[in-house]
């Protein structure tokens, strides 16, 4: 094999071993490769651009209607919670929208009333406010991994229906959006923060549990939308193992979540059922996952 790989070629007067025609062969086909990805991704951009720019006119509606509008993002580790914010905001004005990622509480914060915390980020009349994880961390990851007590989760799980209830009747528009991926492609995306530098720093240490706790992130999930999905505030689940699909139809959710002014009609509005569910169908799935298996398969 040594012998063939050294052995040499002559293409236009020049003189090239296999294994040199071999590289620039496996040079190419990865500039190809990269190529094909960029002109993707611009393609998938250049779609997203019309419903941004719809975001644009639902933002101004908000703002001369003097309306407030919330926006949750909630779901599994990697499951495109942050990239699909971006896209949302990144034409938007910006002094008319936040986007709010709360830390671990302080000490002086765990003994306030729980949802003082996340009511003075709310929004002011014409304002959007976009929670990177809400007050739904007590019903997922706090109660998966025992950082709140089993009475401060069932006090949560019983008063957040109301708590939603007021908000809503106060004329607050609240949008409840679950990011689900699969196993094997939140352990993919995992993988990839780990061996690119620019990611690294999104892998915490509870990202690496999430993969061994999967199962009961899911037992989780299921009693969360059982409990909290309601007329008023009901959760809209987005299937997210193909990012830009759900990033498209997270924009869509929130677009029809508001009937505003000089709506661009000939923009495709109808939901795709294969990404966007609603919280009650979601647990209807689940539920018959359970009979069929004996457990949930999501």
């Amino acid at each position: 094999m040594e012998n063939i790989k050294d052995e040499i070629f002559e293409i236009e007067d020049k003189k090239i071993s296999l294994d040199e025609l071999i590289n620039v062969y496996k040079r190419k086909r990865q500039e190809k490769q990269f190529e094909n990805k960029a002109v993707k991704k611009r393609k998938q951009e250049q779609e997203l651009k019309p419903y941004q720019a719809e975001l644009i006119k639902l933002q101004k509606y908000l703002e001369e209607s003097n309306q407030k509008m919330i926006i949750l993002f909630e779901g599994r580790d990697a499951a495109g919670k942050g990239g699909t914010i971006r896209r949302i905001t990144r034409y938007m004005d910006e002094k008319h929208y936040r986007v709010v990622a709360l830390g671990k509480p302080t000490q002086e914060q765990k003994t306030q009333w729980f949802y003082q915390k996340y009511v003075q980020h709310f929004p002011v009349a014409g304002e959007i406010v976009l929670f990177d994880r809400s007050w739904y961390n007590r019903a997922m990851v706090e109660s998966v991994f025992n950082f709140c007590t089993k009475k401060e989760h069932d006090d949560f799980m019983k008063g957040v229906k109301g708590f939603e209830k007021d908000l809503v009747r106060q004329g607050i528009i609240l949008i409840k959006l679950y990011f689900s991926v699969t196993k094997d492609e939140q352990a993919k995306r995992f993988e990839r923060r780990k061996n690119d530098p620019l990611r690294q720093w999104k892998l915490s240490e509870i990202d690496l549990q999430a993969q061994e706790r999967w199962d009961d992130f899911t037992n989780t999930k299921y009693d969360m939308l059982k409990q909290t999905n309601s007329y008023n505030a009901p959760w809209t689940i987005i299937r997210s193992n193909d990012k830009h699909k759900a990033r498209l139809e997270a924009i869509k959710v929130i677009l029809n979540s508001v009937n505003y002014t000089n709506r661009h009609e000939a923009i495709e509005y109808v939901l795709d059922h294969n990404i966007v569910v609603s919280g009650a169908r979601e647990i209807e799935n689940m539920e018959i996952q359970r009979a069929k298996s004996g457990k949930f398969i999501n």
